[in-house]
Formats: structure tokens, C-alpha cells, sequence
């Protein structure tokens, strides 16, 4: 038997009023979503980061909280849906409702988000593809938190190892396994934003499409490499030559980013 690291038994349930308990899991959807808002107020109030040009203003970040909720949620639970688990929910349909379970797609929460920022931008007449850029900015936030609350549930557990930092996760069975949401946690997100927020400081902004094309470049390559370490779903297991869903989804998005790069490459920048 190798080291192994105690799990740190966390009470899923943060706090309940009453009959309505409050999970870590909906509390960093929700944090995530308010620390990015204020995150993205910020770089609208920057005009030295944008240069010349039109840029989102405070009211319509104030308007994106709530597309980008709609989206997130939505997107997220019918990619997870289609992606992961269509047999089960074509024969418990109603189960698609229960989001308290968990089942949740990072991919369709943000073809969702994708959605919903384009339909915001065409209604306020702004460029889609800065909306898109302050998005991009703040997402690893949200990603971070929502890996955590993986590892709290605990769900999204890891490969079995033999590493001296692995632990066993309840209801993982009694192999030592990586802790692989703290690896998401760390790459998608805390090294992610680290990135976008260097780039930003850079002058990304004043292309428009850059910052959106690092962020999914950065995201498909993270969390491919995240993936070999993570235990597949096991209504799906290895899909072929040791592929997970979660790898092939991400290719799509880092051959969409490599376009949106080259396209802000090609792109003036906006100077003040």
C-alpha cells in the first residue's frame, strides 16, 4: 500500500435554512459568476487596456451576469446530457431537471455562454467578439471554484496511482487515486487566468478575438492534459486508443482558438 493522503471529509451541505440545504457545489456556480462580474467591471472601467474604439460599458456587464447564467446552466446541463449520459436521461427524462445531483458539461456551459454573449452583443450593437474577450477573461475564475466543488462532492475523482500525494475519495472504491480536480483546479483555472490576466496587461484587449482564442487554446490544451490523469465517466469509460469525451471535446476548441488568434494577429491593434 503506497502513502496515501487522508480526504478531507467536507460536508457537502455548507449551511441549511431550514428544508433548503446550501451545497458547496451552488455556491461556486454562484460565486463564480459574481467574482467574475466584478472582475469584468473592472476591465470595462480601464480604457487604457482597450485602447481606441467602442468597449462594453458597466450596464452591459451588469446585463452579461444574467446571460451568462442562463447560459452556463442551460448549456452546461444539455451538453452534459447529450454528451455524457443520453441513454439514461431518454429513459428518466424528468432527471434532466435535477441539477442538485450534479452532471454538469464545461464544454456546453460554454457553447451556451458562446450563445448567450452573441445574443447580447447583437441587442446592445457592441463587437461580439470583445463581449467575448471580457467573458474569456473571467471564466477561469468560475473554473477554478467549480473544481473545487468537485473535489469537495467529492465527484470527477482521478486515475488510480501509486503517487505520494494520492488519496482515496469516498465512493471511488479502495484504490488511491490522483486527486485530479485540485490538477483542474490548478491548470484551468489558476494558471489559465494567470495567463489571460499577463495577457490583458499586454494589450490583448486592443485586439479583439486574442484574449478569447488564448483562453481556448489554453482551456483544450489543459484540459486534455488534466484528462490522462482523470478517471472517464463510467457510462462512457475509454472511448478509443485510450481517448476520453473529455479530450475530443476539447480539440474543437483549440482549433478554434488557433483561429480566433490569428485573426486578432491579423487585426490592427486599437491604440489609444
Amino acid at each position: 500500500m503506497p502513502f496515501v493522503i487522508a480526504y478531507p471529509m467536507i460536508d457537502p451541505v455548507l449551511v441549511s435554512v431550514g428544508p433548503f440545504p446550501i451545497r458547496w457545489y451552488a455556491l461556486a456556480y454562484i460565486a463564480g459568476l459574481v467574482l467574475g462580474w466584478a472582475y469584468a467591471q473592472y476591465l470595462v472601467r480601464k480604457p487604457a487596456l482597450w485602447g481606441a474604439g467602442a468597449r462594453p460599458d458597466a450596464a452591459c456587464i451588469d446585463d452579461l451576469l444574467v446571460y451568462a447564467a442562463l447560459g452556463v446552466i442551460l448549456g452546461g446541463r444539455i451538453g452534459y446530457v447529450l454528451f455524457y449520459n443520453l441513454p439514461f436521461f431518454v429513459a428518466h427524462p424528468l432527471d434532466m431537471f435535477k441539477l442538485w445531483q450534479g452532471g454538469m458539461s464545461f464544454h456546453g456551459g460554454f457553447a451556451g455562454t458562446a450563445l448567450a454573449v452573441a445574443l447580447l452583443a447583437r441587442a446592445r450593437s457592441i463587437s461580439v467578439l470583445r463581449l467575448y474577450d471580457v467573458v474569456c477573461a473571467v471564466v477561469p475564475i468560475g473554473i477554478f471554484l467549480g473544481r473545487i466543488a468537485n473535489f469537495i462532492k467529492p465527484e470527477l475523482w482521478g486515475r488510480p496511482t501509486d503517487v505520494a500525494w494520492a488519496m482515496i475519495f469516498p465512493g471511488a472504491g479502495p484504490l488511491p487515486r490522483h486527486p485530479s480536480q485540485l490538477y483542474e483546479a490548478t491548470l484551468e483555472g489558476l494558471v489559465l487566468f494567470l495567463v489571460l490576466f499577463v495577457a490583458v496587461r499586454l494589450g490583448a484587449l486592443r485586439r479583439p478575438g486574442l484574449v478569447t482564442g488564448i483562453f481556448a487554446v489554453g482551456y483544450g490544451a489543459a484540459r486534455i492534459a488534466s484528462e490522462f490523469f482523470r478517471e472517464p465517466d463510467p457510462q462512457l469509460g475509454f472511448l478509443f486508443g485510450g481517448a476520453t469525451m473529455g479530450m475530443l471535446l476539447s480539440l474543437p476548441m483549440i482549433a478554434v482558438g488557433g483561429l480566433f488568434i490569428g485573426h486578432a494577429l491579423r487585426t490592427k491593434a486599437a491604440l489609444a
